[in-house]
């Protein structure tokens, strides 16, 4: 699979939380979110918390619980918002559902390219 490098933005870091607080972000800044991000892509357990969750857990879509060992990421503030880089060969579903998990809607996609 082709790595991509996701280039994401959040504009309110400090309000941003996804809608179950027992897997969304709780952090302090950008490098807690960044860490716990890159940790939700790397392993399965913030997917296996949410699945185990859900009404009939043998219907989740396996897809969705793949991960990246090699994910990196990164974030930092700039003007007001905080940018989030991210380098990972998972496909835009996995990390839209990983991020909705800690954060909800509250990022935008800004570009992806060819890692």
């Amino acid at each position: 699979m082709a790595r991509n490098h996701y280039y994401l933005s959040i504009a309110d870091l400090a309000h941003a939380s996804g809608p179950d607080p027992r897997f969304a972000y709780d952090g302090a800044g950008p490098n807690d979110f960044a860490a716990a991000l890159q940790q939700a892509l790397r392993d399965d357990s913030l997917f296996d918390r949410w699945r185990l969750g859900q009404p009939d857990p043998d219907a989740v879509d396996t897809s969705l619980a793949a991960v990246d060992p090699a994910a990196q990421v990164n974030a930092k503030v700039a003007d007001l918002h905080t940018e989030v880089d991210l380098i990972t060969d998972l496909p835009m579903s996995v990390v839209r559902h990983r991020l909705f998990l800690l954060i909800g809607g509250a990022w935008k996609l800004r570009d992806m390219r060819a890692a």
